[in-house]
């Protein structure tokens, strides 16, 4: 199971190793690929995770979710 989150205000590399390890840290999350380019991030799940708290991840990390598909 994979999900598309797209993300705003990742500016460097810096702060998709940040995205990338706050995803990460979320049990459930098996792996995450974070784009600077894409404005994006592709995790893989090895369980359902609730968006919600996904998002509040990022958020956290400083970082605004505009969409979670």
């Amino acid at each position: 199971m994979t999900r598309k989150i797209f993300i705003e205000g990742m500016s460097c590399q810096h702060c998709v190793k940040h995205v990338k390890d706050a995803l990460e840290e979320l049990d459930g999350i098996k792996s995450a690929k974070v784009s600077l380019e894409d404005k994006l991030a592709e995790i893989e799940l090895s369980h359902d995770v609730d968006n919600e708290k996904i998002k509040a991840a990022i958020e956290d990390a400083g970082y605004e979710v505009t969409d979670i598909q």
